[in-house]
Protein backbone atom coordinates (compact mmCIF):
# COMPACT_ATOMS: atom_id res chain seq x y z
CA UNK A 1 0.00 0.00 0.00
CA UNK A 2 1.47 3.70 -0.82
CA UNK A 3 2.28 5.82 2.29
CA UNK A 4 -0.18 8.34 2.84
CA UNK A 5 0.49 11.92 2.25
CA UNK A 6 1.01 14.21 4.83
CA UNK A 7 -1.56 16.62 3.75
CA UNK A 8 -4.43 14.10 4.04
CA UNK A 9 -7.26 14.93 6.16
CA UNK A 10 -9.45 11.90 5.12
CA UNK A 11 -8.84 8.74 4.40
CA UNK A 12 -11.39 5.33 5.13
CA UNK A 13 -13.37 3.10 2.46
CA UNK A 14 -16.91 3.55 1.32
CA UNK A 15 -19.24 0.22 0.28
CA UNK A 16 -20.70 0.96 -3.21
CA UNK A 17 -23.97 -0.17 -3.10
CA UNK A 18 -26.85 -0.93 -5.91
CA UNK A 19 -26.72 1.09 -8.82
CA UNK A 20 -23.57 2.94 -8.02
CA UNK A 21 -24.47 4.46 -5.04
CA UNK A 22 -21.88 5.93 -2.47
CA UNK A 23 -22.70 7.09 1.09
CA UNK A 24 -20.02 9.40 2.08
CA UNK A 25 -18.88 9.27 5.87
CA UNK A 26 -20.95 12.03 7.68
CA UNK A 27 -17.71 13.95 9.38
CA UNK A 28 -16.70 14.24 5.38
CA UNK A 29 -20.36 15.80 4.25
CA UNK A 30 -20.31 18.21 7.05
CA UNK A 31 -16.63 19.92 6.66
CA UNK A 32 -16.66 19.69 3.06
CA UNK A 33 -20.45 21.30 3.00
CA UNK A 34 -21.72 18.05 1.19
CA UNK A 35 -24.94 18.57 3.06
CA UNK A 36 -26.25 21.91 1.79
CA UNK A 37 -28.52 22.43 -0.62
CA UNK A 38 -26.85 22.32 -4.80
CA UNK A 39 -24.17 20.88 -3.38
CA UNK A 40 -22.73 18.90 -6.27
CA UNK A 41 -19.14 16.29 -6.34
CA UNK A 42 -16.76 17.02 -9.42
CA UNK A 43 -15.24 13.38 -10.65
CA UNK A 44 -12.29 13.27 -12.31
CA UNK A 45 -11.02 9.70 -13.88
CA UNK A 46 -7.15 10.12 -14.46
CA UNK A 47 -5.12 7.71 -16.49
CA UNK A 48 -3.52 5.96 -13.83
CA UNK A 49 -6.54 4.51 -12.10
CA UNK A 50 -7.42 7.70 -9.69
CA UNK A 51 -10.77 9.07 -9.51
CA UNK A 52 -10.86 12.40 -7.36
CA UNK A 53 -13.82 14.09 -6.03
CA UNK A 54 -14.00 17.74 -5.41
CA UNK A 55 -16.58 19.27 -3.84
CA UNK A 56 -18.51 22.04 -5.86
CA UNK A 57 -21.57 24.53 -4.75
CA UNK A 58 -23.66 25.95 -6.68
CA UNK A 59 -22.52 28.93 -4.33
CA UNK A 60 -18.83 28.85 -3.27
CA UNK A 61 -18.93 28.52 0.29
CA UNK A 62 -16.65 31.45 0.96
CA UNK A 63 -19.79 33.22 -0.47
CA UNK A 64 -22.42 31.25 1.22
CA UNK A 65 -22.96 33.52 4.32
CA UNK A 66 -24.41 36.38 1.93
CA UNK A 67 -27.88 33.54 1.17
CA UNK A 68 -28.30 32.51 5.04
CA UNK A 69 -31.61 33.63 5.64
CA UNK A 70 -30.95 36.47 7.91
CA UNK A 71 -28.16 38.03 5.75
CA UNK A 72 -31.07 37.70 2.70
CA UNK A 73 -34.01 39.43 5.17
CA UNK A 74 -31.19 42.56 5.67
CA UNK A 75 -31.28 42.89 1.65
CA UNK A 76 -34.52 42.89 1.73
CA UNK A 77 -34.84 45.63 4.23
CA UNK A 78 -31.85 47.36 2.39
CA UNK A 79 -34.04 47.41 -0.85
CA UNK A 80 -37.42 48.48 0.86
CA UNK A 81 -35.30 51.84 2.44
CA UNK A 82 -33.66 52.63 -0.67
CA UNK A 83 -37.48 52.11 -2.81
CA UNK A 84 -38.69 54.53 -0.45
CA UNK A 85 -35.95 56.97 -0.21
CA UNK A 86 -35.13 56.25 3.11
CA UNK A 87 -30.88 56.90 2.20
CA UNK A 88 -28.25 59.62 2.08
CA UNK A 89 -26.45 60.32 -0.78
CA UNK A 90 -23.09 61.87 -0.65
CA UNK A 91 -21.09 63.62 -3.19
CA UNK A 92 -17.55 62.10 -1.57
CA UNK A 93 -15.88 60.15 0.48
CA UNK A 94 -15.01 63.37 2.76
CA UNK A 95 -18.52 64.25 2.70
CA UNK A 96 -19.37 61.21 4.39
CA UNK A 97 -16.91 61.52 6.74
CA UNK A 98 -17.26 64.51 8.18
CA UNK A 99 -21.35 63.36 8.72
CA UNK A 100 -20.36 60.91 10.68
CA UNK A 101 -21.11 61.25 14.34
CA UNK A 102 -18.12 62.07 16.91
Amino acid sequence: MKAMSKDVRYHGFVTMQSRGVVALPGELRKRMHLDEPGAQLEMTEREDGVIEMRAQMAVPVTQSWFWSKEWQQREREADADIAAGRVTRYEDAESFVDALPD
